[in-house]
């Protein structure tokens, strides 16, 4: 049985961080394109010789100027960059490297749907995002054939309708927050007609780099939800948090969800204890509890990224000898097949 929903809740007042004058979907449009044009805001010109003109028209640069404004001028290697600049090392064939690394295709149950776990159902809200991160694990998803929204969502959520053993269903994507509130409200009037379903988890990164996001409409149709919602956001690295992305969290915690984060270990982002303390610190400050530490996704494009198990087997031992127990995320890597992430 879905349980009552809760009562309204009162959301703090939104900070100037929060409000700019022509929204999110202007921040979105706003959004830095061209590697040359970010390069020179951040007084690093000099790289663009590094810059792989196939990579970028394979999987397009998009960043918001937003989190252009955290990474630190005149640094090449700051962390922010690398998750974002389209390298010459990303056309390099790597064997074990795959474009479907984590066997979406063969869980795929539905047009939009994958199935990989018992009892939860995964929709591939949208194929867009606020930002393209180089490593991303769905940058040679299908998403023109594959999204739950085809058919006004018909068939996705008639799929799990289906099947009573689906008590969670998983927003994703691209990015689910990418889509309008009136059509994520479009599809959980859909979904509100399942009785088995008892869950609802959102996989965003929006929070993070778009905080603008976070507006009075989105925390409306979250706060009017029958179901408990999770969020798992996506995190790397401590300097991704800011004011702004401190307020929208404080925004989404008052509607009522829980927050948690997961993050990849990066070669050359986040692979010190040092890092990934900050991070986890970090996180929990803006209200965020540790999820996931992910180990590289072999998606093809991505070998420069790929830290060895050994080296994360060693950062994740110092992280425990530095953290208390519940900021220490679960080293996790996804194998197609298995019943659920295997810890390293």
């Amino acid at each position: 049985m879905i349980p009552a929903a809760p009562a309204r809740r009162q959301f703090p007042a939104p900070g100037p961080a929060l409000l700019p004058s022509h929204g999110w979907q202007q921040a979105w449009r706003r959004a830095v394109r061209d590697p040359a044009e970010l390069l020179s805001l951040l007084e690093l010109d000099t790289l663009v010789e590094r810059v792989s003109t196939p990579a970028a028209a394979q999987f397009p640069l998009r960043v918001p100027r937003g989190f252009v404004a955290r990474m630190r001028p005149g640094d090449p290697h700051d962390p922010l960059l690398r998750q974002v600049l389209p390298l010459d090392e990303e056309m390099r064939p790597m064997p074990g490297f795959a474009l479907d690394a984590v066997g979406d295709a063969a869980a795929r149950t539905g047009p939009g749907v994958i199935q990989k776990y018992r009892g939860r159902a995964l929709l591939v809200a949208t194929g867009s995002c606020a930002i393209h991160c180089r490593y991303c694990f769905r940058r040679h998803f299908p998403y023109a054939e594959e999204t739950a929204a085809r058919d006004g969502w018909r068939d996705a959520v008639q799929r799990i309708g289906d099947d009573s053993g689906i008590d969670e269903v998983i927003l994703s994507g691209g990015d689910p927050l990418s889509l309008s509130t009136a059509k994520l409200a479009e599809l959980t009037a859909a979904l509100a007609g399942i009785p088995h379903l008892k869950r609802l988890r959102i996989h965003s990164r929006l929070p993070v780099v778009l905080p603008e996001r976070v507006d009075e409409a989105l925390l409306n149709w979250l706060q009017a939800l029958s179901w408990p919602v999770t969020f798992v956001l996506h995190a790397n690295h401590a300097n991704e948090f800011d004011a702004a992305v401190d307020a929208a969290l404080a925004r989404l915690r008052a509607s009522g969800a829980l927050l948690l984060n997961q993050a990849v270990l990066l070669q050359g982002v986040n692979d010190s204890v040092d890092a990934l303390v900050a991070l986890s610190e970090r996180g929990h400050a803006a209200g965020v509890l540790p999820y996931y530490l992910h180990q590289l996704d072999r998606v093809q494009g991505v070998a420069h990224f790929e830290v060895a198990d050994a080296r994360a087997r060693e950062l994740h031992a110092g992280l425990s000898e530095r953290l208390s127990g519940y900021l220490l995320p679960r080293l996790v890597r996804e194998i197609p097949g298995a019943p659920g992430k295997q810890p390293l």
